[in-house]
């Protein structure tokens, strides 16, 4: 039995196979046929779309590879009113999406009882959709709050499950155990969790991404979110390689053999990479992508890395292009609320 069947029937290899599989400069046509053949038996042909509202580009921390990092004075920062973000999502609404995702950095501003009123007001309008949050770092009475308010889920990427490569992304306040105790806590709660990393960030190493492997098997999260590190030139990291397209789509593809029930987007930095970056995701295991519902004129303020695709678009323009995008590869956006779908015989 070769590494990628064994792989497909164990939902699991040894340490010395994984990085086989990832340190390859090989195309592996087999490991992407079976990842996109895995997450049809679970998931068919269907594509879930997220409608993502960036409400918030101010931000406490300083990360050194993030472009909205509080010490960038070049960013143009922002805020969105409740009623701007709800009006972000009664357009989505309209065009079909069930699930929004309020992102943002980890501004003070947005108080819990900001965000609880935000969150009840979104599902008490529209009761047959979900709500993620993603922002941030949070007390775990916080984190209580928001699902108390209503919130459905949660997206924390990790970053690195490599204590020595957190810290050479991260200043000295910020801690790898913290990151995991959020994670944690958010399971406990009962939130749907997502986590994820970087692929290619600086000084990763092959080993380092075996560690984010076993630190997801360790998680079992239900969405797990990776993308390339891009560069932005207001960082600290603003002249390192980006990270590579093969290697994030190998990735895609070991993450729908491993977790065969997990919700994967196909990420605009995918796209960004590449102009077909996002449909070669769906090809190789994805199943989730996330169009961009936030107003016009905040988007381009939005910069977590440069030359980010669909700043220019407007939201009606980005769901239709999604849908084209979709189908193009033979599959199909579903106005579904898109749950993760676990205890499903693959085999």
């Amino acid at each position: 039995m070769d590494i990628v069947d064994y792989l497909v029937n164990e939902k699991n290899l040894p340490d010395e196979d994984l990085l086989k599989l990832i340190q390859t400069d090989s195309f592996d046509e087999k490991l992407y046929l079976s990842g996109d053949s895995i997450r049809r038996k679970i998931y068919g042909n269907s594509v879930y779309i997220r409608g993502l509202v960036e409400f918030t580009n101010y931000c406490k921390n300083n990360c050194y590879y993030c472009g909205i990092r509080c010490s960038n004075t070049k960013a143009i920062r922002y805020r969105m009113t409740t009623e701007e973000i709800l009006s972000a999502c009664d357009r989505g609404h309209q065009m079909g999406f069930r699930t929004f995702v309020l992102q943002g950095g980890e501004d003070p501003y947005f108080t819990d009882d900001r965000i609880c009123q935000i969150v009840s007001e979104i599902k008490a309008k529209y009761p047959d959709c979900a709500v993620t949050l993603s922002i941030g770092e949070k007390s775990k009475e916080s984190y209580k709050a928001y699902f108390d308010a209503g919130a459905d889920r949660y997206l924390l990427r990790h970053e690195s499950a490599s204590d020595e490569h957190y810290k050479k992304l991260h200043p000295d306040d910020m801690v790898l155990a913290n990151r995991k105790r959020c994670l944690f806590d958010l399971k406990e709660i009962g939130y749907q969790v997502g986590a994820g990393f970087m692929v290619g960030s600086p000084f990763q190493t092959a080993e380092d991404i075996v560690r984010d492997l076993r630190f997801l098997q360790e998680l079992d999260p239900d969405m797990i979110g990776i993308g390339p590190f891009i560069s932005h030139k207001e960082t600290v990291f603003s002249d390192y390689e980006n990270g590579s397209l093969e290697l994030t789509l190998r990735l895609i593809a070991i993450l729908r053999l491993m977790f065969p029930h997990a919700l994967i987007p196909a990420t605009t930095a995918l796209g960004t990479i590449h102009p077909l970056g996002r449909e070669y995701g769906l090809k190789a295991g994805a199943n989730v992508m996330m169009p961009n519902l936030s107003p016009k004129e905040v988007r381009e303020k939005y910069l977590l890395y440069d030359n980010k695709i669909c700043v220019n678009e407007d939201s009606s323009e980005c769901g239709d292009c999604t849908r084209r995008r979709v189908s193009s590869v033979g599959y199909q956006v579903v106005t579904d609320i898109g749950n993760v779908k676990r205890n499903i015989e693959t085999y």
